[in-house]
């Protein structure tokens, strides 16, 4: 039996037991303000107890990701009075696999996984950085022989994934379709462990995106140089689960451009990175339906 359906026969109850006394009227204004104190918090508690799940495509170590986006959903909950809790990825083929089963209220992804959520589960952009650009890049070791880029012909290239747009798909089709290359791709997990394959020699090169290879520590990058860049695209944006009410989106949608506002913000999002936030909407990502990259998409 409901709270409320119990309140009610208690109620009738006690106001048939007592209509034969004096105290009628004391009786149920104190027994209708008890039952108020008791319905009503619970009914409060509940909608304050909602939390948003948040995914973030792993581009980073798990530690890192956390330490970024814990300080940012903090941030966004003291602005909202929302609750946020990140939901871990271990990879990102296991992050695609939970995004598109629309586990996520919240997430950050790449453009690409993004057309493929907004298809699948009807997510909708809220925000992205309207600064920058997101290109692949391909690393040699500094001291790499290599030096056009027909000399990576039929060697072993190290992706963090088959669907890491900028790092892989991206790369991948312009290799085949621009350069008509035939490489050996192998899948590493991370864009860390990327650059530190090619460091060990266990790949000629790897794809990676300019924000990952500049959050490397000095003594990884200065092992590496910058071989190859990709076409541009807009980058990742952060996007909202239809379930989500419009309302929910709106404040969380505003409390982010708001952060942008503010030095304590800005610097936040930086570490995303976000240089410059603004509002993201779904033909940002159009172009990409036209460069056929569902042939490189590894389901």
């Amino acid at each position: 039996m409901t709270n409320e359906k119990y309140c009610i026969k208690s109620i009738l109850f006690f106001e048939t037991k007592i209509r034969s006394t004096a105290f009628l009227g004391g009786w149920i204004i104190f027994i209708i303000l008890f039952l108020s104190f008791i319905v009503l918090p619970a009914r409060a508690g509940g909608e304050q107890t909602a939390t948003y799940t948040v995914g973030v495509v792993p581009q980073f170590n798990v530690q890192h990701i956390h330490r970024i986006w814990m300080s940012v959903l903090e941030e966004l909950q003291r602005r909202t009075h929302l609750r946020f809790r990140i939901e871990g990825s271990p990879s990102i083929p296991e992050f695609e696999h939970q995004l598109l089963a629309g586990k996520f209220d919240f997430a950050y992804m790449n453009p690409y996984h993004f057309l493929l959520a907004n298809r699948e589960k009807g997510y909708l952009p809220l925000i992205r950085d309207h600064e920058r650009m997101l290109a692949g890049i391909l690393v040699v070791r500094r001291d790499s022989p290599l030096k056009i880029i027909e000399d990576l012909d039929g060697g072993i290239l190290a992706f963090p994934a088959p669907n890491a747009l900028g790092a892989s798909l991206l790369m991948r089709a312009e290799l085949k379709n621009i350069y008509h290359l035939a490489i050996n791709p192998r899948y590493v997990k991370s864009h860390d462990s990327v650059y530190m394959n090619v460091i060990l020699g266990q790949a000629v090169a790897g794809g990676g995106v300019q924000k990952t290879f500049n959050k490397q520590p000095e003594k990884i990058r200065n092992k590496l140089r910058i071989f190859h860049r990709s076409t541009e695209v807009y980058p990742h944006p952060v996007a909202v689960h239809p379930r989500v009410s419009k309302a929910v989106r709106k404040q969380v949608r505003e409390a982010f451009l708001e952060m942008g506002e503010t030095e304590t913000g800005r610097k936040l999002l930086e570490s995303i990175p976000i240089k410059i936030i603004g509002t993201a909407t779904t033909d940002d990502y159009r172009s990409l339906e036209k460069m056929g990259l569902e042939h490189f998409y590894v389901k």
